[in-house]
């Protein structure tokens, strides 16, 4: 039996989310500090849905660097692949607490700094699911780690798995970042990507269509498309097309981390081995959630609880 039930490789950092709702950066006074980092939240997510998750990413030796090792260890996170910088600081994120898509401002730094000997082939073997994000592919040397990572985790029968959370702020160079993913779809992962994700990396709005066809294309077999209030559909090559309406929420009071949480119910569902609409469903319970928390996933979720609802 494999030990480790996902490698989450990429940025680890702080995101510092404003204290008033649906403000512009300009006018928000108070910031409350948080961890965050896509492949960090779906990770500490995992953790505490009872999975043994590695995060493999690097922060700074400084103060905030010191607060990611002790929240990451208070989350049972395996840290053993986690580096520290000692020329750059921790990676920081200003973000505004919004009930839609929250503005941000990066400050990056430590969080590109993966190399290859942080992730040994061992460890690697040891493993299920292998999963980055564009975000930790938009930046040598973490893309080339990652990448050269991901071809291993193939040959060694992982699934591997994508949150495509482009941003031209965090990726200027559109045609670069599909020519990258091209590379990492090659490894048929299971694939996430949001309406907003989409507008961004095409600089358009395309049809469902479209962008199913253009990642299916690149070689991956299951697409997922978040709507937001519009539910999710996914597209499979083997299983068809699936829709599902959004749960409704009575008050979203933040929606920054609601994707990692939909996409550590996905994962969670997966190893579990439920069809495609039972991993939709489980990753829209743990999203709504979120939606209804500041930061992370309050704590004293029960899993099973929730699947059996």
């Amino acid at each position: 039996m494999k030990s480790i039930d996902i490698i989450c490789i990429g940025e680890v950092l702080i995101d510092f989310i404003g204290h008033e709702v649906n403000t512009s950066i300009n006018r928000t006074k108070d910031y409350h500090r948080f961890l965050g980092g896509s492949p960090t939240n779906v990770a500490v997510n995992a953790s505490r849905l009872g999975l043994n998750a590695v995060l493999v990413a690097s922060c700074g030796q400084d103060g905030l660097g010191d607060y990611v090792i002790r929240k990451l260890k208070a989350n049972h996170i395996n840290i053993s692949c986690v580096g520290k910088s000692e020329a750059a600081p921790t990676s920081v994120i200003f973000v505004s607490k919004s009930t839609e898509t929250p503005d941000f401002i990066p400050y990056r730094q430590a969080d590109c700094e993966i190399f290859e000997s942080q992730l040994p082939d061992e460890v690697i073997a040891e493993a299920k699911i292998f999963h980055t994000t564009c975000f930790a592919l938009s930046k040598n040397p973490a893309r080339q780690t990652i990448l050269n990572r991901a071809q291993k985790a193939k040959e060694l029968g992982l699934q591997l798995s994508i949150d495509i959370n482009f941003s031209e702020r965090i990726w200027p160079d559109r045609e670069e970042a599909k020519s990258v993913l091209n590379e990492y779809l090659v490894n048929d992962p299971l694939v996430k990507l949001s309406e907003d994700d989409c507008y961004r990396l095409f600089a358009a709005v395309k049809s469902e269509e479209y962008i199913f066809d253009y990642f299916h294309g690149l070689g991956a077999s299951t697409i997922c498309l978040t709507k937001g209030k519009n539910g999710v559909v996914v597209s499979d090559i083997h299983q068809g097309l699936f829709f599902q309406k959004a749960i409704p929420i009575e008050e979203v009071k933040d929606t920054t981390g609601a994707g990692d949480a939909f996409w550590t119910g996905f994962l969670y569902a997966q190893l579990h081995q439920k069809n495609l609409e039972a991993t939709i469903t489980l990753a829209q319970k743990l999203a709504a959630i979120k939606l209804q928390n500041v930061g992370r996933l309050p704590d004293g979720i029960n899993i099973k609880a929730l699947i059996q609802q």
